[in-house]
């Protein structure tokens, strides 16, 4: 007879997981399959993303963004 059970836990310091079903019986063999829960995950903030993108933050301040734009902005009518 097939057996399936869905379990959620979590991940344990050095990556380990636990699993128990006692209702199995001892010796049997078993397939276990592991897949992430979407959003479950630790979330950086979203300066420690960009702080982690290749270059980092471009701009650091909002001055220097809109002085960006403007600049972007006039190469378009010249």
């Amino acid at each position: 007879m097939a057996y399936s059970k869905t379990v959620l836990t979590k991940v344990e310091k050095g990556g380990a997981i636990h699993v128990s079903a006692p209702e199995l019986p001892t010796g049997q063999t078993v397939e276990v399959t592991i897949a992430s829960v979407p959003g479950s995950g630790r979330r950086g903030s979203a300066m420690a993303v960009l702080a982690k993108c290749p270059g980092g933050r471009i701009f650091k301040t909002a001055a220097e963004v809109d002085a960006y734009i403007r600049g972007e902005r006039d190469s378009w009518t010249r």
